[in-house]
């Protein structure tokens, strides 16, 4: 099935939460091996280094339209590279990949909301039929 249509604005907002998304899919696996590290008693620190570099293109991508999710996922960085164990930086990367994925889709669905053209469309037909004269 095929989603509905979009306008221009909506068509890019789309894609790049799309590229977004895939970009985040990466960011995940790293914070699953991670996640294998901490099990097997291994550091993380080149689990982190490699997330820091697989997540900047994802912070680039978001900062011009959805500064907000970018915030987070350079929030979620931060923690990960101050002190403390292991396991409680994986526990916070794991919750923050999970947000910025839940924020992901939350603008992914207002973005079909808000640009689907055949709600324009509807809207502008109830303008002119209370525009046309009555007799």
């Amino acid at each position: 099935m095929a989603g509905p249509k979009l306008d221009g604005a909506g068509n890019v907002k789309l894609v790049t939460l799309h590229e977004a998304m895939a970009i985040l899919q990466q960011c995940h696996g790293i914070v699953e091996s991670c996640a294998m590290d901490v099990k097997n008693n291994r550091p993380i620190n080149a689990g982190v280094q490699r997330l820091k570099r697989a997540s900047t293109p994802l912070i680039g991508k978001l900062k011009g339209q959805y500064g907000m999710i970018a915030d987070v996922v350079i929030a979620m960085l931060l923690a990960a590279t101050r002190g403390g164990g292991d396991a409680i930086k994986v526990r916070g990367l794991r919750e923050g990949i999970a947000s910025v994925r839940t924020q992901l889709e939350i603008a992914e669905a207002k973005v079909i909301e808000n640009h689907s053209v055949e709600k324009e469309k509807k809207g502008e037909a109830t303008d002119e039929t209370e525009r046309a004269p009555t007799a």
